[in-house]
C-alpha cells in the first residue's frame, strides 16, 4: 500500500507536465508533417523554450545532462505508456481523410493495440526528410552516446533485412520504472537475470574477524574510496585496469557473504550475489548469455558482483575429453575474460582456496582467508549474539564454551536463536546451559561431531 501511495505522490506531481509534454510533442509532429506535405520549412529550435525545456526537465526528473533532441526522443519513447494512441492521434489530425505517412515510422504492437514508436519515428521528429540531418541525429543511438553507455534506451533490432530505425524505441525498464515511479527498481530474479541483490540490518560492529582477514578487508575499502584518483593519474592511469578482483575462501559461516554486503552498505553500493552452482547451464552458450546481462546491468549501475559458489566454473579445468568438456572449458574462459574486464568491485566466494584452478587465481588483486574464528573471537561472538532482551544464567561460563567448541559465527548464532526460542517457550527470559549445549550438540551433529560436555 505504502508503494502505491508513494508511486501515485510522484504520477500526481508530474501528471500536468506528462499532459503539457505530450501536448507539445504532439504540436511538433504534427507541424512537422504539415511542413513536409506543404513543402515549407520547420524549425526545431523554435520548440526550444524556456517552458517546454522545463516541463522535460519536470517530466524526467533525473540528474544526466541530456541535450533537448535527446529529452524529446525519451519523452517520445514514454508516450505508450502515458499516452496510448498517441501516434494515431496525431496522424488523425494530418490525415483526416487517411492514409499514410510513411516516413513517420511506428510499428503496431503484438499485444498493444496502438501504434509503437520507432527509431525511424525519433529520427523523423528531429530531422524530417533532410538526409544530412537525419544521419547526424542517427548518433544518438550510436553505441558511444549516454544512452547506449547509461543503458537508457535503444532502438530494437530491426527484422533481418530492413533498416535499423525500424526496430522498436525501446526505453530500458529501469529508466522507465525511476522516471515514471520515481524510484530505483531492483531487477527480480529469474533465470535470464540469475543474481539477488543482497543486504543486511548488521554493521562491521556485528563482524568478529581475524585480525589478518581485517587488515585485507581495509585494503578493498581504500581500493573503493580512492581508486577514481589513480585511474584519473595521466601517467599511471593508462597502466592499469579500472576493476578490483578479490577471492574469499573458507568455511560456511566465517562472514564471506556479509563482509561484502557490509562492503556495499559502507559505500551505499547495491551488492548482487550470483549463484554459480545454480546459474551453470546444460544448454551451451547459456550461462555465459545470462551472465552477461548481470555484468551489463552492474556496469552501468556500480554494483558491487558476489560470485559465490565458484568452484561450480571456476575449479581446476578437465583435460578435454568430450565436446562437453571443450565447451565447459570454453564456456571458463569467457567468463575469465569478462570478470578481468569488469570495471567495479567483483568479489568470488570458495569454501576453498585450493578448488580455484591456479591461472585464475594469479589474476586476483587480493586473496583473504576467512579461517575458523579462534578462541578469542569466539568468545566475543558469544558474547555479541546474546539477545539483548535476555539474561544468561550465571553458571554458563563463555570463556570455557568458547575454547571448547570450535564452531562458526553462523553456528553460534544458531545455538543463540535455539536457546533463545526455548526460553520463550519457557515464558521467560533466562538463557539456560543446558539449552547452550544442546543447540551447539545440534550444530556438531550436522557435520558428523561429536559433542561432549
Amino acid at each position: 500500500m505504502q508503494r502505491i501511495e508513494g508511486s501515485m505522490k510522484v504520477v500526481g506531481k508530474y501528471q500536468d507536465y506528462f499532459m503539457q509534454g505530450v501536448e507539445t510533442l504532439g504540436k511538433l509532429l504534427l507541424e512537422r508533417i504539415t511542413a513536409d506535405q506543404n513543402q515549407t520549412n520547420f524549425l526545431l529550435e523554435s520548440y526550444k523554450t524556456d517552458e517546454f525545456t522545463s516541463q522535460l526537465d519536470a517530466i524526467l526528473h533525473v540528474d544526466v545532462p541530456f541535450s533537448f533532441e535527446e529529452k524529446l526522443v525519451l519523452l517520445l519513447a514514454l508516450t505508450p505508456s502515458v499516452k496510448p494512441g498517441f501516434i494515431e492521434d496525431v496522424m488523425l489530425k494530418a490525415l483526416p481523410q487517411g492514409g499514410e505517412f510513411i516516413a513517420i515510422g511506428g510499428v503496431k504492437g503484438q499485444q498493444h493495440r496502438g501504434i509503437l514508436p520507432t527509431g525511424e519515428t525519433a529520427i523523423y521528429m528531429l530531422a524530417g526528410l533532410d538526409i544530412r540531418e537525419r544521419l547526424v541525429h542517427q548518433e544518438i543511438f550510436s553505441s558511444d552516446a549516454i544512452f547506449a553507455i547509461q543503458g537508457i534506451l535503444q532502438v530494437a533490432g530491426a527484422p533481418p533485412g530492413e533498416p535499423n530505425m525500424s526496430g522498436l524505441l525501446q526505453i530500458d525498464s529501469d529508466w522507465l520504472e525511476k522516471i515514471l515511479m520515481g524510484k530505483e527498481a531492483s531487477p527480480v530474479y529469474s533465470v535470464e537475470f540469475p543474481a539477488r541483490k543482497i543486504s543486511t540490518s548488521m554493521d562491521w560492529d556485528d563482524l568478529v574477524l581475524h585480525p589478518q582477514s581485517n587488515e585485507q578487508i581495509n585494503d578493498i575499502q581504500i581500493w573503493m574510496s580512492h581508486h577514481q584518483k589513480v585511474l584519473k593519474d595521466p601517467t599511471f592511469g593508462r597502466r592499469i585496469k579500472p576493476g578490483y578482483r578479490v577471492l574469499f575462501y573458507g568455511n560456511a559461516g566465517t562472514g564471506k557473504t556479509l563482509t561484502a554486503t557490509l562492503l556495499g552498505k559502507k559505500f551505499n553500493i547495491p551488492v548482487y550475489r550470483i549463484d554459480l552452482s545454480q546459474v551453470v547451464s546444460k544448454y551451451i552458450g547459456e550461462t555465459e548469455k545470462h551472465i552477461e546481462q548481470v555484468f551489463t546491468r552492474a556496469e552501468r549501475k556500480n554494483w558491487v558482483l558476489f560470485f559465490d559458489e565458484a568452484d561450480a566454473l571456476f575449479g581446476k579445468r578437465t583435460s578435454v575429453q568430450s565436446s562437453n568438456d571443450k565447451f565447459a572449458n570454453q564456456e571458463v574462459s569467457y567468463l575469465l575474460q569478462r570478470i578481468e574486464d569488469f570495471n567495479g568491485l567483483l568479489i568470488l566466494a570458495s569454501n576453498f582456496k585450493n578448488n580455484i584452478d591456479d591461472a585464475f587465481l594469479r589474476r586476483f588483486h587480493n586473496v583473504i582467508h576467512f579461517p575458523l574464528p579462534g578462541v578469542k573471537e569466539r568468545y566475543k561472538l558469544w558474547i555479541q549474539s546474546m539477545p539483548s532482551g535476555m539474561k544468561a544464567k550465571k553458571d554458563i561460563d563463555w570463556k570455557q564454551i568458547a575454547e571448547k567448541y570450535e564452531i562458526t559465527g553462523a553456528e553460534i548464532v544458531n545455538v543463540m536463536y535455539y536457546s533463545a526460542l526455548k526460553a520463550y517457550s519457557r515464558k521467560n527470559s533466562i538463557l539456560l546451559k543446558d539449552d547452550i549445549y544442546e543447540g551447539i550438540k545440534k550444530e556438531l551433529k550436522k557435520q558428523d561431531k561429536t559433542f561432549s560436555y
